[in-house]
């Protein structure tokens, strides 16, 4: 029998996925019947130009359990997870893409890893990454750099995919990023710092159904700026 969590936050981020939000909250929450006693669903629809926010509120009018934050205009990634972490009211917090990349019933394989290990947080690790050569690059390189700044060492800093304590949340200082691909490296540079324990395990990524926004020159420049912002910051 599967291990079992007493009580689990999950939130998605969403930009732009009325193809792809209801299929996604819906195959969690059949997940999330089977594997936590209580829970919660949060869906970030960050200033989505479509049809996003309309499905996201008629999933919350069918079940109290699921709510919408609505962000206006569209803050970016970074925001999206700011507002889930610290809107979530459960012990655990889990959260994860709302474009079917991944396969939330995985959840179960983080649940039975931090039980087994203690961890504070458990990441995941792409088994193959079903993205371009060229996005493999980009985070070989930013990876390169964290870990050269800040002595992060984790396979994936990246990975859409993580289980956290919510005494992580409370625990580390306040999450500043906002648009580009810091949030992840800012997590957990400062939980690492803070001493809290990681865990990796490995999930499976499938590849996206349109284009996202993580390689935009700008991004990345944006996030290397506030990379160096933080290790001026903590040295």
């Amino acid at each position: 029998m599967a291990t079992t969590i007493d009580k689990l936050s999950v939130f998605f981020p969403a930009y732009n996925e009325e193809a792809n939000i209801e299929k996604t909250v819906l195959a969690a929450k059949k997940v999330l019947e089977e594997v936590a006693k209580s829970w919660e669903i949060l869906i970030i629809n960050d200033g989505s130009k479509d049809r996003t926010g309309e499905i996201a509120q008629k999933l919350a009018k069918k079940d109290p359990r699921i709510r919408v934050i609505n962000h206006e205009p569209n803050r970016g990634y970074g925001a999206s997870l700011k507002s889930g972490f610290y809107s979530s009211r459960y012990p655990w917090i889990c959260f994860t893409d709302s474009d079917g990349q991944f396969d939330f019933s995985e959840v179960t394989k983080f649940i039975e890893t931090q039980d087994a290990t203690g961890a504070d947080l458990v990441i995941g690790y792409y088994l193959k990454r079903q993205v371009p050569p060229y996005r493999k690059l980009n985070t070989f390189f930013w990876e390169l750099v964290v870990t050269a700044l800040f002595g992060l060492r984790v396979r994936d800093i990246d990975c859409g995919f993580k289980l956290v304590s919510k005494k992580v949340i409370d625990g580390i200082a306040k999450l500043e990023s906002e648009r580009g691909a810091f949030i992840s490296s800012e997590f957990l540079i400062k939980a690492n710092k803070s001493g809290f324990k990681i865990v990796e395990i490995p999930v499976h990524h499938y590849p996206a159904t349109r284009k996202g926004t993580g390689a935009n020159l700008n991004v990345i420049i944006k996030s290397f700026i506030d990379l160096f912002k933080l290790w001026r910051k903590l040295h």
